[in-house]
C-alpha cells in the first residue's frame, strides 16, 4: 500500500468513539494516528480503534496504541482494539500484547461493556 492509502476517521457507535484506521501504520504516519487516538478520549466515552483496514503496523504504531491504553486506564475509560487485521493480530500476538489489550470483533462491542 502507498502512503496515500492511509486514512483516519472518527465516528460514534453505540456510545463509544471509534477511530477507524486504513493503510500502513509506520513511523511516517504513527504520530497522526497517536494524535487521533488520544484526541478520541476528549468525549469521556469508551474508545475503540478499528484496525480491520490496517495492512501493516510497526513498533511506532503499536506505541501509539499503548499510549491509548494507558490514557484510557488513567481516565477510567474503556479502550479496545476492534477487529484487527491478520497482519496486526500477528504483531500483537508476537509481542504478547493480545493479552494486554481488550480486543473485540465489532465497534458496537466497545461501548457494550460499560
Amino acid at each position: 500500500m502507498s502512503a496515500n492509502a492511509n486514512a483516519v476517521t472518527r465516528q460514534r457507535v453505540d456510545g463509544a468513539t471509534i477511530v477507524c484506521l486504513q493503510g500502513e501504520v509506520d513511523l511516517s504516519w504513527s504520530q497522526q494516528v497517536r494524535r487521533a487516538v488520544l484526541d478520541a478520549f476528549a468525549d469521556g466515552v469508551p474508545v475503540g480503534v478499528d484496525l480491520a483496514g490496517v495492512g501493516y503496523i510497526d513498533s511506532s504504531g503499536i506505541a501509539a496504541l499503548v499510549e491509548g491504553l494507558q490514557l484510557g486506564r488513567a481516565r477510567g475509560q474503556r479502550f479496545a482494539l476492534v477487529a484487527p487485521s491478520d497482519a496486526v493480530r500477528a504483531v500483537l500476538e508476537l509481542a504478547r500484547l493480545d493479552r494486554v489489550f481488550t480486543i473485540v470483533d465489532s465497534a458496537a462491542a466497545v461501548g457494550a461493556a460499560t
